[in-house]
């Protein structure tokens, strides 16, 4: 599937082509800081189909307990996660699902991980009250 997405404020753009039934959840703890949410949703973008339109992100290297170095990339002007990569010729590029454009057309997540890290609640959403608008 093709997709396109971008930053908020719109200063970086890119398109890739992913496999839309591959969108994943990692709830560890660096992911929940680095989105400053309770948990990071990705879909993988093969290096190859992965092009920026425009822009130039601003990189940060985050390095994890197992010592693995991963590039986190996001829009210097309004701050967005745009995407995460490993640190020298990354086979696959981790897109944010909330840049993309086709979000509401990907599935649901395949897998989460870092479970052990999850906050409680995250695992069962269905019994809070839900609001269409506020």
């Amino acid at each position: 599937m093709k997709v396109d997405g971008r930053c908020h404020c719109g200063a970086i753009t890119y398109e890739a082509f992913i496999d839309p039934s591959k969108v994943a959840l990692c709830h560890c703890s660096d992911c929940q800081m680095l989105t400053g949410s309770v948990y990071r949703a990705t879909v993988q973008a093969p290096r190859d189909s992965f092009k920026l339109l425009s822009g130039r992100p601003r990189t940060y290297v985050k390095t994890a307990d197992s010592g693995t170095k991963r590039v986190h990339a996001f829009c210097p002007e309004c701050g967005t996660p745009v995407y995460a990569s490993a640190v020298s010729d990354p086979p696959t590029y981790s897109l944010r699902i909330g840049c993309l454009r086709q979000r509401a057309e990907l599935a649901p997540p395949a897998k989460q991980q870092w479970c052990r890290s999850a906050l409680s609640w995250t695992m069962n959403l269905e019994r809070i009250p839900k609001i269409d608008r506020q």
